[in-house]
């Protein structure tokens, strides 16, 4: 007998020429393909049955497992493979009784399965021993029990096994076989799998293709070559000396099972990386198709919303917001649909504000010619696990949402991600596109408008937006008239705006402004404002400001939150359309109002109707203000509003420090701005921030 390093370990010219060898056995026809699954499933339906349970004359005990139900062949499955699966079996229990050489038996067995594909010849070879080893099965399950199968065990000289060390000794190597069995059958799978997957994907220059299509042939062999090792020592049972299959045969078996594990994995590494490569194929074929898709024109956005929407086939993708059912996407056939994109980090403010919106339109159907509809759809990284901590926190901002939202965002296919981030430009914060009855994106952004108009900016096209603007001049109206009180503007009062964190300054403004306004006589109301992402601080202050009379105040923090996004908005929507600072008025403005926020300290505003706004800084307003004395004589020949400009133009030096941090808008950004203060162009600086914004 050889050792076993010469007949397992082979040298790399060894293994060469083996593989050589193997490949010479294989002529298929070039057209021949059998479907070898269903086979499959029954042979591993046998198997597992067998080596379920160590046999019930050692164990005493018969396992009782499920039917085979979906498993089960159609007969006619197998007219064409009998007869070959009989003459294996018959080659190999003939082999196995005459002591035959077990690599000499595995290349006739490859000669045999010549004409077959390579997962053919295992799936068949497998076959072949689960009817070997099936009838070895029965007859010692039964022959204590049914008198045919007595006979039958007598015939094949099948002992009783009365000796504790006989039954130790079979049960020990039911075990081995138990274990073999299952890696042949793991690295049988694997081959099928490979041979199951479209062609198309399985191209020749491949890196991943072409090493499984070299593994298959030496995984085909050892797994044959395992089949007839183990069927040798399945014939040691039916022996009348349990002990005549030699020990070097055992240690065969555990080097065989050394030798499929590191086969397996090898093949599995290879098919799990064509798997992810015929994926990535997919996601770019629908890629392509989205890409198509967009461009094309269509009679309506039914074919649009099916490529978006219909998650693995799911006819109902979408929740209601206001029934809490899930609906098919039938309910936007020929809508303007507004896709709502954002993660599942969205904010209370963020939906409570759009929530608002969307019901006061729901009660003003008749100004929306076309009907429209709002539709949540959340972008997750599938890279990070859906814990049952994320799914609770995603269920509850579906659940406040009263418009339509995906029902599991975790079924968006990855090519639409792809498309959202790649085309719409979606990274990390909402947005807002809009898709006209046809499917046709007619706003690749509109969340702007809408924080700046709400569903006033229908139908929510670009070229909507522009005509808005065209109407719009700076001033009260535009800033503030969502949150202050129209007769404040109707009745011709001057109201101020302010905010900043500190209370200190704020007391002493707010005191200074309303003496100042009671001795000019003139109707001032004032309004606190606080700072964007209002926190503690700012709530603070609200209620000193309220508790001790000292001005208006927003009540809710999430309109303050909503006055600083909807300036931020303009600041945006402004950028989309290609304005600069220097061209265009209003963004000059709303430049000024953001660079008043980026600290803690104070700042103010203050204007009446259409007239001239007055902005500075919080101790240069209050400057002014208690200096009202210095500048009132101008006021009645200038006016107010002017007198006091040109006040703070005087305060201001030349020796100030003026920080503006502005977010980036789908790419675009300002190469040169001006500074709020004296007009004089500033430094550029960057800033790593660690934040939820990009």
């Amino acid at each position: 007998m050889q050792p076993m390093a010469k007949r397992l370990t082979l040298s790399a010219s060894d293994d060469h020429a083996l593989i050589k060898q193997v490949v010479a056995t294989h002529a298929p026809p070039v057209d021949r393909h059998i479907d070898v699954r269903p086979l499959l499933n029954v042979v591993q339906d046998i198997l597992h049955r067998i080596t379920a349970a160590i046999p019930p004359d050692v164990q005493g005990k018969q396992e009782n497992l499920d039917a085979l139900g979906e498993n089960a062949l159609v007969p006619h499955m197998l007219d064409n493979l009998s007869h070959i699966i009989s003459k294996i079996s018959c080659q190999i229990s003939y082999k196995c009784s005459t002591g035959g050489n077990f690599h000499s038996t595995s290349m006739g067995i490859l000669g045999m399965l010549s004409s077959y594909s390579w997962d053919s010849k295992v799936v068949i070879a497998l076959a072949a021993f689960a009817l070997n080893f099936g009838e070895v099965r029965l007859i010692t399950q039964l022959y204590t029990t049914n008198s045919l199968a007595t006979s039958i065990a007598m015939l094949k000289h099948i002992p009783e096994t009365q000796n504790r060390d006989d039954i130790l000794g079979l049960r020990h190597r039911y075990e081995i076989i138990s274990n073999i069995v299952k890696v042949m059958l793991d690295l049988t799978n694997c081959i099928v799998a490979f041979e199951e997957l479209p062609s198309q994907y399985k191209t020749p220059d491949s890196p991943q293709t072409s090493a499984a299509t070299n593994l298959i042939p030496i995984a085909v062999y050892w797994t044959i070559r395992s089949i007839v090792t183990s069927a040798s020592q399945i014939s040691g049972f039916l022996s009348t000396n349990l002990h005549i299959a030699s020990i070097s045969d055992a240690w065969e078996l555990s080097s065989l099972i050394h030798k499929l594990n590191n086969v397996h994995s090898h093949l599995q590494a290879q098919l799990a990386l064509l798997h992810k490569q015929i994926d990535d194929n997919k996601q770019t074929e629908a890629f392509e198709t989205l890409v198509r898709l967009f461009d094309a024109s269509h009679p309506d956005n039914w074919e649009i919303l099916q490529e978006l929407f219909y998650l693995k086939n799911d006819q109902l993708p979408l929740l209601d917001g206001s029934t809490k059912q899930r609906v098919s996407i039938d309910v936007l056939r020929s809508k303007i649909v507004l896709l709502f994109v954002s993660d599942v980090d969205l904010s209370d403010q963020e939906i409570m504000i759009l929530g608002e919106m969307y019901l006061e339109s729901r009660q003003e159907p008749d100004m929306f010619p076309i009907p429209f509809e709002v539709v949540w759809l959340p972008v997750v990284n599938k890279a990070i696990p859906w814990t049952e901590v994320k799914r609770r926190k995603f269920e509850d901002l579906q659940s406040k949402m009263s418009w339509y939202s995906i029902y599991d965002p975790w079924q968006i296919e990855q090519a639409v991600i792809k498309y959202i981030k790649d085309v719409w430009h979606f990274k990390k914060k909402p947005i807002l596109v809009v898709l006209d009855q046809q499917g046709k994106v007619v706003n690749p952004n509109a969340i702007h408008i809408m924080w700046i108009w709400g569903f006033l900016a229908y139908p929510f096209k670009v070229s909507d937006e522009e005509s808005i603007w065209k109407e719009q001049t700076w001033g009260l109206q535009l800033l503030a008239d969502m949150f202050c009180p129209l007769t404040w503007i109707s009745e011709g009062k001057y109201v101020c705006l302010y905010g900043g964190e500190d209370l200190e300054w704020i007391r002493k403004f707010t005191r200074s402004a309303y003496a100042m306004a009671e001795n000019l006589k003139i109707p001032l109301e004032m309004i606190y404002m606080g700072r964007s992402n209002p926190g503690q601080k700012v709530e603070r202050n609200k209620e000193a400001i309220i508790s001790e009379k000292l001005s208006y105040a927003l009540e809710d923090l999430t309109l303050i939150w909503y006055f600083w996004v909807r300036v931020e908005s303009m600041w945006h929507s402004k950028l989309q359309q290609g304005k600069t600072v220097e061209s265009d008025p209003i963004m000059q403005e709303v430049m000024t109002i953001v660079s008043f926020d980026q600290g803690d300290e104070g700042w103010a505003v203050m204007s009446r109707g259409t007239e001239k706004m007055v902005k500075a800084k919080g101790e240069t307003f209050l400057k002014c203000v208690n200096e009202y004395e210095k500048w009132k004589d101008k006021a009645k020949a200038k006016g107010l509003l002017v007198a006091m400009d040109e006040y703070i133009q005087e305060l201001r030096t030349p020796h100030h420090c003026n920080r503006l941090v502005v977010p980036r808008s789908i790419g675009r950004s300002l190469e040169k701005v001006t500074c709020a203060e004296c007009g004089r162009p500033m430094e550029k600086l960057f800033m790593y921030r660690c934040c939820n914004d990009y």
